[in-house]
């Protein structure tokens, strides 16, 4: 069998960086990063509620979160900023307090700020999104998995793998589906590879969705 690696934690320190910047004594490192997934899963449930998009997708590529002892830094990278901070500009400040309250940071500051993807099918994110928008709608898997290479080639990338797991189409023996178009050369370090796991409550059941883009030359 092959051993599989994260995609995006074998290339940890040539071609990618870590999510979360700070440092922690031993003691509160456990406590830093359940704050970080607390962060991130309020950003998420957020973004959910506050957009209505007939598409299903919110267009989250990347949360980065920067930690100094004052100052709790948090960089929202969005795919397609409009739909939030269109028509109401107080919805970032109103997310800032929300989580202020939530993470009871009393001496600590918590700035929020929101980036542009150029892109947005360039990242796996939001192109699992897409595909998982599409299989809640009960569009074809092999549709929505062809439309979504087409986003991305637009995008000018050098190739891309998508892979559909569960029960496809509700049938009842749960299996994997995959389509590959150019190059995903996930061996090679150098190679910069995006990748995302994405799951999906569909009325058969959950489905998970996986995304590698190949974005560079080696």
């Amino acid at each position: 069998m092959g051993q599989k690696i994260n995609p995006l934690g074998f290339r940890l320190g040539t071609t990618q960086n870590h999510d979360s910047v700070w440092f922690a004594q031993p003691k509160n490192y456990s406590a830093n990063i359940q704050e970080d997934k607390k962060i991130r899963d309020f950003i998420k449930n957020y973004i959910q509620k506050n957009i209505r998009v007939s598409s299903g997708v919110e267009g989250i590529g990347q949360i980065k979160i920067k930690k100094r002892i004052d100052l709790i830094q948090v960089i929202i990278y969005m795919g397609f900023p409009k739909l939030l901070i269109e028509g109401k500009p107080q919805k970032i400040e109103e997310l800032q307090t929300n989580m202020q309250k939530k993470l009871n940071c009393v001496n600590r500051k918590l700035n929020i700020a929101i980036a542009r993807v150029a892109n947005a099918y360039k990242h796996p994110n939001i192109l699992a999104e897409f595909i998982a928008g599409q299989l809640k709608n009960r569009v074809s898997f092999r549709k929505a998995m062809k439309k979504a290479i087409e986003l991305t080639e637009q995008a000018g990338t050098k190739g891309v793998q998508v892979q559909i797991a569960g029960r496809i189409d509700g049938k009842e023996i749960a299996r994997v589906e995959w389509i590959r178009e150019g190059r995903v050369p996930l061996q090679t370090i150098r190679a910069q590879i995006d990748y995302c796991c994405y799951t999906v409550r569909t009325i058969y059941g959950v489905l998970g969705i996986k995304v590698w883009i190949f974005l560079n030359k080696e």
